[in-house]
């Protein structure tokens, strides 16, 4: 009877937890974000076939990719990523994270997120690892810095950052038993927020409400919550 009991009490807690993971229904993101939506998709359509040929070739899921960075396509602007690379991109290379972690690209990736990847090589596997060990062999950290740049201003570069993302949290994270609406919300949560975090702190970040496209904070969206409307949609028309 006890035994039962706890295994019952087990499910209920899994469940449960399970449940809060389910997407928003109620907002149509594609509404909200207008022009930007438009542009991200535009964004995607063009450079799907490379993007899909590196998912293949590093066995990831190329929707479940697209999904966890979506947000940061359409917060994307050609203009303002220019301008913050301009001010702060020396200064970055120059002083470090502490004085400049800014977002660079059409992912937003930040130099810190770059250089977590970097420090975690050794968790990567194959061909991916060797895709980043080299950087981890400049001793000049001025170059490395810089090196980390360049990196982050080229999308398929970037891409690539997302693999090894993706592979990071497979490693450090038990998501084996997640459907892939839950894995999309854990993992959108773990990159917008932070893969070197644990578990339970990214799960209680997973339905907050903090992404805005705006210089200047506007209304905020749950980030996983636009990366499932924008996956749901995607399954929808395939």
């Amino acid at each position: 009877m006890g035994n039962f009991f706890y295994r019952y009490l087990l499910f209920s807690i899994i469940f449960f937890w399970f449940e809060g993971f389910t997407f928003s229904q109620g907002i149509d993101y594609k509404s909200v974000f207008g022009k930007d939506w438009d542009k991200a998709e535009s964004f995607i359509t063009e450079n799907e076939n490379w993007m899909k040929r590196l998912s293949k070739e590093y066995n990831i899921s190329y929707p479940i990719a697209v999904a966890v960075v979506f947000p940061e396509l359409i917060r994307y602007s050609a203009l303002r990523d220019k301008i913050e690379i301009s001010l702060l991109k020396s200064l970055y290379i120059y002083k470090g994270e502490d004085y400049a972690d800014f977002s660079i690209g059409q992912f937003q990736m930040k130099p810190s997120f770059a250089e977590s990847i970097h420090k975690n090589v050794l968790l990567l596997k194959g061909k991916l690892k060797n895709q980043f060990k080299e950087r981890t062999k400049i001793q000049d950290i001025i170059k490395y810095r810089a090196a980390i740049v360049k990196d982050l201003e080229e999308p398929e570069s970037q891409w690539l950052y997302l693999v090894a993302f993706l592979k990071l949290c497979e490693a450090a994270y038990n998501l084996k038993d997640m459907d892939e609406g839950q894995r999309i919300k854990f993992l959108s949560t773990a990159y917008n927020y932070s893969f070197q975090k644990s578990f339970d702190e990214i799960s209680e970040m997973a339905n907050k409400k903090f992404f805005h496209t705006g210089l200047v904070k506007q209304e905020s969206y749950s980030y996983a919550d636009i990366s499932g409307f924008w996956y749901m949609n995607y399954r929808k028309n395939k």
